[in-house]
């Protein structure tokens, strides 16, 4: 790129007497036509289809690395740089972080996987091996729960306040959230949607889990649409982590955010009903924007009545 750069440059000067002189292209044009490539190009050009999943990156004799299992990697490291910045500007000890990432992912893991057996109880009792010995099989919010757990602990252990820790950790959850969900999408893991004629509607014919649907079929990318709202909501909660909110703003902001995400997403998503017209994510997904509309509106009203005090005194 930079020889890129230094070579538009002396052409540049070369030709003084044009009106329209060459410049060398900034980082974020660079980066936007990289992403509308990488995501679109599929759509444009011939046999796309084919080059829609990848969910094996590369294999050498015994040893395979999996476009999910890289990915979710990206994001444990994404978010564990994130973290660092958000400690170091509260001066906590920014070591903390690489401790924080694993014993979420761990108990992450573990949570997402006792909450997908939880679901499927009946499944699981006929045949528990099954549940337990395969690679398959978690559900996010489980991981969320045993990931809080987790960094619950280690953040008591270090005397840091449990909503500041939430709001150091908000913006990590939604960046590493998003670049999961891209692991999603590039492994075909079957989070896609129902069949869709849209323009950006895509087929997973080299799916991992495998693809049912007959050639000329395609389906909502719902993974994508996962992947952008959380890459949006992070960028919402950078731009407001400076603002000087309360602690526990940020966190309650990205619970609402992410619920309605999630929430409309699952209209896209194939899911079974629950109630009411309702799977079980969005029931959760209500929940935890009530939950942070709540505190939210308890933040406000503290806030009013204090600058009331203020006046009245």
């Amino acid at each position: 790129m930079l020889l890129l750069c230094e070579d538009v440059k002396k052409q540049a000067r070369r030709k003084k007497s044009e009106p329209n002189r060459a410049s060398c292209p900034s980082a974020p044009r660079f980066l936007s036509s990289f992403l509308l490539n990488f995501w679109y190009s599929p759509l444009l050009k011939p046999h796309w289809e084919k080059r829609a999943t990848y969910p094996i990156i590369f294999q050498i004799g015994p040893f395979t690395v999996y476009s999910f299992g890289a990915l979710v990697a990206a994001a444990a490291l994404t978010a564990g740089w994130v973290l660092r910045l958000e400690l170091k500007r509260y001066r906590y000890n920014p070591e903390l972080a690489p401790n924080m990432v694993v014993a979420a992912a761990i108990a992450g893991l573990i949570g997402a996987r006792l909450f997908f057996i939880a679901e499927n109880w009946d499944a699981f009792l006929r045949t528990p091996l099954d549940f337990i010995l395969t690679g398959a099989g978690f559900t996010w919010y489980g991981g969320m729960v045993g990931g809080a757990l987790a960094v619950t602990w280690i953040v008591r252990r270090h005397s840091i306040p449990w909503l500041r820790a939430a709001d150091i950790s908000a913006p990590a959850l939604a960046l590493a959230y998003g670049i999961g969900r891209i692991g999603c999408q590039i492994a075909g893991d079957g989070d896609w949607g129902p069949v869709s004629n849209v323009p950006w509607a895509m087929a997973y014919p080299n799916a991992i889990i495998g693809w049912r649907y007959p050639p000329g079929v395609r389906v909502h990318p719902a993974p994508v649409y996962e992947a952008v709202s959380s890459l949006v909501i992070f960028a919402i909660l950078w731009q407001q982590r400076k603002k000087g909110h309360p602690d526990g703003f940020l966190f309650w902001l990205y619970l609402v955010l992410s619920g309605l995400a999630r929430f409309a997403v699952e209209f896209w998503r194939i899911n079974p009903v629950i109630g009411f017209g309702l799977t079980e994510a969005q029931w959760i997904s209500l929940v935890l924007v009530m939950l942070g509309n709540y505190f939210l509106y308890q933040q406000r009203a503290e806030q009013f009545t204090t600058q009331n005090q203020k006046v009245a005194s």
